[in-house]
């Protein structure tokens, strides 16, 4: 092939571009009521740091939980019979087992000591989202914000009045996966941006319309900023500087599958 005719194929006009996680560290555990907002500017200060225009922010969940109060007393949990059961057989909490039967919506897998199930929100994970690491050392239970897409809303307009620059928010947990091992943070919770790219109608470098190109964004945020926020680390939030996103409200349900086009239901 002619040098003439290998540059006559399309070309990507867009140029990588490096992006940052910048940890936000906390020293102190967030408590009912407390302002995020607050907290993460006070943390922010104290290393110098601000937000800079096109910043994202990435926040776990449990902070969310325990600023809105979502925190039960395993000491007040009395499970059924049927929870006592299952936990028994596996050695598990029948506290934990009953919360997350409350918690859920719908029941999908109970098999090996593993209860998978569909939430309120429509998420479809382990024990309903509900867990009891990094809360209080096992007396209590965290569970899931009730609505994770208003939260980020609240958190993302706090910061706008603060700062005066529009920040998106992501909320993340950590969710399996049904086809690998390891668990991976995903979005449960946005506001200020679009959650997918799709690419559908673009032509790659060699010039291939694509068709199915339709990228979880704010998943992969998520799971990025998990590698700097970690599990041991009070280090529940983090900026990503550098990415190119698209302004707009924003919604988790956008990430969530219909069961209609869902081949593992």
């Amino acid at each position: 092939m002619s040098a003439a005719r290998r540059s006559s194929r399309p070309m990507s006009s867009k140029q990588p571009t490096e992006v940052r996680f910048i940890p936000i560290a906390l020293a102190d555990e967030i408590k009912q009521h407390d302002s995020l907002a607050e907290k993460f500017l006070q943390a922010m200060a104290e290393r110098h740091l601000v937000f800079e225009a096109g910043d994202i922010l990435v926040v776990k969940h449990k902070v969310v939980s325990k600023a809105e109060a979502c925190l039960v007393e395993l000491a007040g949990v009395k499970p059924s019979a049927a929870s006592v059961a299952w936990a028994r057989r596996y050695r598990l909490d029948a506290r934990v087992i009953e919360l997350a039967l409350r918690e859920s919506r719908a029941v999908l897998r109970r098999k090996n000591g593993v209860l998978i199930t569909e939430t309120r929100h429509g998420f479809l994970c382990a024990n309903s989202g509900v867990d009891v690491s990094n809360v209080d050392g096992g007396g209590h239970a965290v569970l899931l914000p009730p609505d994770p897409d208003r939260s980020a809303l609240a958190l993302h307009r706090e910061l706008k009045k603060r700062t005066a620059n529009s920040i998106p928010v992501l909320i993340t947990d950590s969710f399996g996966r049904p086809w690998r091992e390891g668990l991976v943070d995903v979005c449960i919770g946005i506001a200020g941006m679009k959650a997918l790219r799709d690419d559908r109608g673009q032509r790659d470098v060699h010039g291939y319309k694509l068709h199915a190109s339709v990228e979880a964004i704010a998943d992969e945020l998520a799971a990025a900023a998990g590698l700097v926020c970690g599990k041991l680390n009070r280090t529940p939030a983090c900026i990503v500087r550098g990415f190119k996103y698209e302004a707009a409200r924003g919604g988790v349900g956008d990430l969530l599958r219909p069961a209609a086009s869902d081949l593992f239901r």
